[in-house]
């Protein structure tokens, strides 16, 4: 079969030859067209099939003929120059980034253009005399290049890149490097003439590196701290702020009293240590949203319907209206795959739903004249007008958002591993710095303050501190070259606590890009099975699409008749032969098969001549290794299985699973949330693996949510991690990866007592000086993130080879 010269994928269904290449429909063609023109033709030397087929726009951006619209998604406006970035999910290669930067070959009115890859925005700088909106995102569409423009488009934008920590890193950095320096004369007690002379202005330079170091990069530190002591929780923030306090409040009395040059090396290189470990573990994935809602899914606009100026009040006008305006009673149109953002009463047009985005169900539901529409369900049977029964603040879909779960951070309520080891460590260090001090107050009551102090700053938990971060932020690359990508390292401590994981069946455990078909009743002939492809070629029903693929090989005839009757099936006529395909009420309602049984399963049936021969049954095709991960599963969690789809396929998926597996069917986004809630009110910790916005709840509730995706570009609503499809297999293997992380941590909080108890053999006896303490304390920072680094390597080389 041949494929695409454009965009690469297989021409099916009509194979269009030009300029000795071949393409998989016009628009490809059309594209090539125009890029061969604008002298773009480099765009396919860069990279073999590089580009998207682009689909049909008709009337899809006329919400951009909108001023108030086009001035929120506008970055500058100003003498004729407008500035906008949009997200173009569709951006891969380096042939896109080309073509892309090069939109003024395309059109003159484009000044510049600049593709962040990462984030899939291209920030585009054009005439807006010559060139609106409008016209460019169509331009971009016309190439296979759609922008993904959405109601959360319309919100105020607010930029929360905080980069404090890479400033306060900054600054712990430079002021450590030059005390360090300042302090080499007194470590190696040089005694040379202009040395000692100027000792004194050395260590008060110090002194002033070192202040900012304190009350700027590890303030955050303290604040912790404190909050954590106000909260009655001992967190690892508070033996770490005790320790900065005593090393520069000792450090600043003995260069007051001239006893010495202090440890103010030792604080910077702690507070630079911790920082890095922080900005270490700071892992993200720009390119991905972890927290959309149903904002990011919403159109921007609509299509209004209002009374025209003339005296006919039945003549009304369109006009492009934004979405948070509608009020009830408005009427709109809503156009084939366009998403409903209100509820709504259907007026008139055929209205097939779907509303698998809301509630996971996967077959459409045909809706008539009066009949109530949700927001989120999809039409995807022609144009339909409805009247608007709820504003968008108050639809049935934007009411799942008022749970409080979805304020609450799951995050807060998590104890990591390194405060539950903290509150022992604390009190510990606090037992033995006290009792070393009253043991020597009778031996020398002038070294006792020495000792208390010294025992604060060599037990400072530095190392116990930077083992979670570099562990974790190293297991989140891990992870991310293995295409989960989580929020932040905190979600793998929690991943290592599973026990229980509940899985949504459509578009999680299945794929939206098969189905497995069979046949049931009587046998085709030849001249039947010939009359049925031709008459499903004709029909762009997604069913009809999946059989005709299948059967694409009879012989194709030209139909001297045919009618498709929206939701209910198609009629073709061949020679006076006729066939029906559709529903089962639709081809022979009278057959002994009941209407119950035949709406139990997915299915397309069939007669000839009025006669019922039978029916093609679609079963969800589940992903690959469905049932490995499962029986993998089994031995360490329980399973558990929630579907907002039928139980059609409760049988078939039975085989897949452990025995006694719970499995609930027809559950609402609310039934998904509150049976979750109920687990672990049951003390279960659970993972809740989703993929739809009717999931989202459930997601938001479980102790983590992943959302799996089959372009972790374009769909994923709020949770946790993002799991690219083709990885569904690999789900044990992530389990498994996160609790052996957590081993990895525990021998480096082991490892590091190791230098805690050398360190403290010093202290205790009086002994620690400034050279011992610069020397040991970045050792042992050093050595456990050598240590944690290793670990990790060795844990992703393992991963790797048992694939």
């Amino acid at each position: 079969m041949s494929t695409c010269f454009h965009c690469g994928d297989e021409c099916r269904t009509t194979v269009i030859s030009h300029q000795d290449k071949t393409f998989c429909c016009h628009g490809c063609k059309t594209v090539f067209d125009i890029l061969n023109d604008n002298d773009l033709s480099y765009y396919y030397d860069l990279e073999r099939t590089p580009g998207t087929t682009p689909l049909e726009q008709e009337g899809k951006f006329d919400f951009l003929e909108n001023e108030q619209i086009v001035a929120k998604l506008l970055e500058f406006d100003e003498q004729d120059t407008q500035v906008v970035s949009l997200l173009i999910p569709s951006i891969h290669c380096s042939s896109c980034i080309w073509v892309l930067e090069n939109l003024n070959k395309l059109n003159p009115a484009v000044k510049t253009a600049q593709v962040n890859f990462p984030k899939k925005i291209v920030r585009i700088t054009y005439s807006s005399e010559i060139l609106s909106l409008q016209d460019l995102v169509i331009l971009l569409s016309r190439i296979g290049y759609e922008p993904y423009i959405s109601l959360d488009d319309a919100s105020e934008k607010k930029s929360n890149i905080d980069r404090s920590l890479i400033y306060k890193l900054g600054l712990a950095g430079f002021a450590f490097g030059n005390i360090m320096f300042l302090s080499f004369p007194e470590y190696f007690e040089v005694n040379e003439f202009w040395l000692e002379k100027f000792k004194h202005v050395f260590r008060w330079l110090m002194f002033c590196f070192a202040l900012p170091v304190a009350f700027y990069s590890g303030r955050d530190y303290f604040i912790s701290a404190y909050k954590g002591l106000r909260s009655n929780i001992l967190n690892i923030d508070v033996p770490i702020a005790i320790g900065i306090s005593v090393l520069f409040i000792r450090s600043t009395v003995e260069i007051i009293m001239d006893w010495g040059s202090g440890f103010f090396d030792s604080m910077a290189g702690l507070v630079f240590f911790l920082l890095l470990g922080k900005f270490f573990q700071q892992k993200t994935y720009a390119f991905l949203s972890f927290e959309r809602d149903y904002k990011s899914y919403f159109p921007i606009a609509v299509t209004r319907l209002v009374k025209n100026e003339t005296n006919d009040s039945s003549i009304k006008k369109e006009e492009q209206t934004q979405v948070y305006e509608l009020k009830k009673g408005d009427r709109i149109l809503i156009r084939n795959s366009e998403l409903l953002p209100v509820d709504a009463i259907l007026i008139k047009g055929n209205a097939l739903i779907d509303y698998s985005f809301v509630t996971g169900e996967a077959e459409p539901v045909n809706k008539v004249s009066g009949d109530q529409l949700f927001a989120g369900g999809r039409q995807q049977a022609g144009v339909i007008e409805v009247e608007v029964l709820k504003p968008v603040e108050q639809s049935y879909l934007t009411q799942l958002w008022s749970n409080v779960i979805f304020s609450k951070n799951k995050q807060s309520a998590f104890e990591n591993i390194t405060d539950s080891i903290s509150r022992r460590f604390t009190v510990s260090l606090l037992v033995i710095a006290i009792l070393a001090t009253i043991v020597w107050m009778f031996i020398d009551i002038s070294i006792a303050l020495n000792v208390f102090t010294a025992v604060l700053i060599v037990a400072c938990p530095c190392a116990i501190a930077l083992a979670a971060p570099f562990t974790l932020g190293n297991l989140l690359r891990i992870f991310g070259r293995h295409k989960l990508y989580l929020k932040n390292s905190s979600v793998i401590e929690q991943l290592a606590h599973i026990d229980t994981v509940v899985f949504d069946k459509t578009g999680t455990l299945t794929t939206s890009v098969k189905n497995t078909i069979t046949y049931e009743g009587v046998a085709l002939n030849d001249e039947e099975k010939a009359l049925l492809t031709s008459t499903l070629r004709a029909s762009n029903h997604p069913l009809s699409r999946s059989l005709y693929a299948i059967l694409d090989k009879n012989n194709i005839q030209t139909l001297d008749n045919f009618k498709e009757e929206v939701g209910q099936g198609i009629t073709g006529v061949i020679n006076n032969r006729k066939i029906k395909v559709g529903s089962f009420g639709f081809v022979d309602a009278s057959h002994k098969k009941t209407q119950e049984d035949a709406h139990q399963r997915t299915a397309v049936h069939i007669s000839t001549d009025n006669i019922y021969k039978g029916c093609y049954v679609f079963y969800n095709e589940y992903r690959e290794g469905v049932k490995e991960v499962f029986d993998t599963l089994k031995k360490t969690t329980g399973i558990v299985i929630l579907s907002g789809d039928n139980d059609g396929e409760k049988e078939h998926l039975s085989t897949l699973l452990p025995k006694n597996t719970t499995i609930l069917f027809n559950q609402k986004p609310e039934d998904k949330l509150d049976y979750i809630k109920t687990l672990q009110d049951n003390g279960k910790n659970v993972l809740m693996i989703g993929d739809g916005l009717n999931d989202a709840g459930a997601l938001a509730q479980s102790n983590v949510g992943i959302s799996i995706s089959e372009n972790v570009n374009v769909f994923s609503p709020a949770c946790d991690g993002i799991l690219d499809a083709s990885k569904f297999k690999e789900i044990t293997q992530f389990l498994n990866l996160s609790r052996k992380g957590i081993k990895v941590i525990k021998y480096a909080f082991i490892f590091s007592l190791f230098y805690n108890l050398i360190g403290l053999g010093f202290a205790i006896t009086g002994n620690l000086a400034p050279v011992v303490a610069a020397i040991l304390m970045p050792l042992s920072s050093i050595s456990i993130v050598v240590f944690t680094t290793v670990g990790t390597h060795i844990l992703g080389r393992r991963f790797n080879e048992s694939k």
